[in-house]
């Protein structure tokens, strides 16, 4: 592939991430001059992507939707398979993917012309799984999709919320970042009416809408969003702490225990420090037993008590040993 065919992919995979760049920008990202971004600007609109530009000091670059797909991605049929995909993923079908394919599906929307749409559209909806969902809140994925855009667009959000007493209240956002956390979603955002951060959850927003209003993204108090709802998810209930001292590596550990929560410290090669959370002290036990690993219980002492009914409770659902009589 030459330089010149590699940067024009990238060009149009950077016009793909957001809605609007500025040649200043370009510039940089590519490290070229403005006379090589125009002219390259040029050459995937002879390849026949939408490439839109608008004059003055706020001007920019942006990929349009056009009257068909572009050349060289996906042709018709592709672009609809995919969607409906994505779709579905987006709504929790496919567990673990569902914040990728949203972000992939704002990406194929953005170029998707209305005829592909109103396809998508309708096969989403006439549609139907052969099982059911697993329980808990669903979220339409149209609305997932305005979040993303929103989020990567940086642009304020209008939204009516409906809090857990069922009171609705309207809201004026700066979006930070979608998280997702088994079926549910939570979006991290600046409320602009209170000034402060909040954890939203998704399935509570009611006909969320772009304003056109971009803004600067502010310092979140946290590594990233999913940290920041890990804490605010910890704030809002009460959590049980233990702590384990592991017969494995921390490296091993951390392999096999992958929950949010989690602390591993390492004591030597061979031996470690797990620090985890739940809601109760049956879950703890229940989670850690499926560790596979030896472990000493160090804190809470009742811990070591709910483990013992546990294994009694196994024992007997297990029955007595073939050719031998049930342990006492």
């Amino acid at each position: 592939m030459t330089d010149t065919s590699a940067r024009l992919l990238q060009l149009l995979s950077i016009l793909q991430t957001r809605r609007e760049w500025t040649g200043p920008e370009l510039c940089e990202r590519l490290g070229v001059s403005a006379r090589t971004v125009r002219r390259d600007i040029e050459r995937l609109r002879d390849l026949g992507y939408p490439v839109h530009a608008t004059l003055g000091s706020v001007g920019g670059y942006s990929l349009e939707a056009g009257t068909a797909m572009p050349p060289l991605l996906l042709d018709d049929e592709e672009a609809v398979a995919i969607a409906i995909g994505l779709r579905g993923a987006a709504g929790g079908a496919v567990e673990g993917i569902e914040e990728t394919s949203v972000r992939a599906l704002a990406k194929l929307e953005q170029v998707l012309p209305d005829r592909l749409r109103r396809r998508v559209n309708a096969l989403h909806t006439a549609t139907m799984p052969l099982s059911a969902p697993a329980a808990g809140p669903t979220v339409d994925p149209e609305t997932l999709t305005v979040l993303a855009s929103a989020v990567r667009d940086r642009e304020r959000l209008r939204f009516s919320y409906r809090a857990k007493d069922d009171t609705e209240t309207g809201r004026l956002i700066e979006p930070y970042g979608l998280v997702s956390a088994g079926r549910r979603w939570y979006l991290v955002a600046w409320d602009a009416d209170r000034e402060d951060w909040r954890t939203f959850r998704v399935d509570r927003m009611d006909a969320p809408r772009l304003t056109g209003v971009r803004f600067a993204v502010r310092e979140l108090p946290a590594e990233n969003a999913a940290a920041y709802v890990t804490r605010s998810l910890g704030a809002a209930r009460p959590q049980l702490q233990a702590v384990l001292t592991v017969h494995a590596s921390a490296e091993r550990l951390t392999d096999r225990f992958r929950v949010t929560g989690t602390e591993v410290e390492p004591i030597d090669e061979h031996t470690c420090t797990l620090r985890t959370v739940a809601d109760s002290l049956e879950w703890l036990a229940m989670r850690i037993a499926f560790l596979d690993l030896e472990f000493e219980v160090r804190e809470p002492p009742e811990l070591r008590d709910v483990l013992r009914d546990l294994a009694r409770k196994l024992v007997r659902a297990a029955g007595p040993p073939e050719g031998g009589d049930q342990a006492t």
